[in-house]
């Protein structure tokens, strides 16, 4: 068994080469090194450590100071990820045209995120980046001209594949270039070391900078001095900024790179799919764009070739894009053929009823002490506005959004936290609150005393304004911003007006 690792960044790197048994061209053996397996996975986690660990050598970055970059993603959750292991404050500017997936995570990992217009494009967050390190004397981590992310891909990721193949020489390496880290770190080993080996550069076929044959113009330090004239927007996240970056153009500059794949953004939609359904493997678009560039090698390609790919993310992270525009969440009519065909659980109204439960005894009264305690928390004039709740119930979790929204502060009853569980005290109190609502449900709210109901009865008074009149009628100050439809804080299966099916 491997031994334990001393923090997440030790799982970094070594990740697994898969090869394709259906989707591949007869006589070819095609195979996709999988960068998901990295600890947040995509490839870029390799860079971001990378990237760090130099700073941290050279003394350009110091113990405590902010770290900012500018990224479609990727690299800002690889950078929370390290700069969370390492104790970094990390600030991270994004074009506001990238999924929301990507946003979520790095806030997740403790980043602040600062959202820069579309039409910016990734040179107006990369200036946004700038102006922002310069004003607070930030670390910038430059993933576009960095050397550090190069370096790291040439101790790490190169050294895996020409490991793997070293039985059997690769003779195709097909990658997007993106910040052109993993394209001019693989590259120069591969060259060095098997220089038999073709190296494919791929990109959209409507936005082709480096296909364009057009110089891109860099400022003395190695930042594109303008956007690249042949881009134009374009599918895959992560791939071809507005500019060729500059460890791109060194590629380029060196010679290393032998062929030039233009894809089409349909392609790499329908190769992410084909990955999914066929292989069982899950990429995001970029890595269905250099599969489909890669089959387009493979079918030139002598019989016998050796091509190896690489999926530099996860699918889970364009969730709300159009990868997954025809994947729905509710059930199709195979779906609810499938549910109909035997009789119970079901959403339509031809369920078949469960068998009669046995008969039980009347349940007993809730004790005087559990009536007091209900009776008392409702009478503290301090905190009038009461939760009676579960922790982890996604309706009480609806309730408390709404209430922090609206700037409602409440006192939350969980009567499934540890001080309830003694002797079942929280199931006493929940009978006795039931006695007093008539209600067996949870959650159950109250302002000022009084019943307000359950959550869909708190949405609707919220809604109507009758909350809020409570509220204040309570001596309880709301602020003057509003929290909108109530409803939209109910996640979206428990939501009462989308359809069951």
């Amino acid at each position: 068994m491997n031994a334990p690792h001393t923090s997440i960044l030790g799982t970094v790197g070594n990740t697994p080469i898969v090869r394709i048994n259906k989707l591949a061209p007869e006589g070819i053996e095609l195979y996709v090194k999988l960068e998901a397996f990295n600890p947040m996975g995509s490839v870029k986690d390799r860079l971001a450590l990378g990237i760090i660990e130099a700073a941290e050598r050279d003394g350009t970055l110091k113990p405590g100071q902010t770290v900012i970059e500018a990224t479609s993603g990727n690299t800002g959750i690889g950078l929370a990820m390290v700069c969370a292991a390492k104790g970094y404050p990390l600030v991270v500017t994004m074009a506001e045209s990238f999924s929301v997936e990507r946003r979520k995570l790095m806030r997740f990992l403790g980043a602040r995120v600062i959202l820069t217009p579309a039409s910016e494009k990734g040179s107006g967050m990369l200036a946004k980046a700038k102006e922002l390190a310069d004003q607070h004397g930030w670390f910038l981590a430059r993933q576009f001209e960095n050397e550090a992310g190069p370096d790291i891909h040439s101790r790490t990721t190169a050294r895996e594949i020409l490991d793997a193949f070293g039985h059997k020489p690769l003779d195709y390496w097909v990658s997007g270039f993106g910040t052109g880290g993993t394209m001019k770190g693989v590259a120069r080993v591969i060259k060095a070391e098997s220089p038999a080996t073709h190296v494919v550069a791929a990109e959209p076929d409507n936005s082709a900078l480096l296909g364009s044959g057009i110089a891109q113009a860099f400022a003395d330090d190695g930042t594109p001095a303008a956007s690249h004239p042949a881009f134009r927007p374009h599918l895959m996240q992560g791939w071809t900024p507005d500019f060729i970056p500059k460890l791109a153009a060194d590629v380029v500059e060196a010679g290393h790179i032998d062929r030039i794949q233009p894809v089409d953004g349909g392609a790499a939609l329908k190769c992410a799919r084909d990955l999914a359904r066929h292989e069982g493997i899950l990429c995001g678009t970029s890595g269905g764009a250099t599969f489909a560039a890669a089959l387009e090698v493979a079918r030139h390609a002598p019989k016998g070739s050796r091509i190896l790919a690489m999926l530099p993310d996860t699918g889970e992270r364009y969730l709300s894009t159009p990868l997954f525009a025809d994947i729905d969440e509710t059930m199709s009519d195979e779906e609810n053929a499938i549910a109909a065909s035997t009789p119970r659980f079901r959403f339509d109204a031809a369920s078949a009823p469960a068998p009669a439960p046995a008969a039980r005894s009347a349940a007993p009264a809730p004790t005087v002490a559990a009536v007091d305690h209900v009776d008392a928390i409702l009478a503290d004039t301090e905190q009038p506005v009461v939760l009676f709740a579960l922790e982890w119930c996604e309706f009480c979790w609806s309730v408390r959004k709404l209430f922090a929204a609206a700037g409602i502060l409440y006192r939350s009853v969980d009567l499934d936290a540890g001080e309830y569980r003694e002797n079942d005290w929280g199931g006493a109190v929940r009978k006795a609150l039931a006695g007093k609502t008539g209600a067996v449900t949870i959650p159950q709210i109250f302002v000022g005393g009084t019943h307000v109901g359950g959550a869909t009865e708190t949405f609707d008074a919220h809604n109507s304004g009758a909350l809020q009149k409570l509220v204040k009628a309570a001596g309880v100050e709301l602020p003057e911003t509003a929290a909108g439809d109530a409803y939209r804080f109910l996640p979206g299966w428990l939501h009462p007006r989308k359809s069951a099916a």
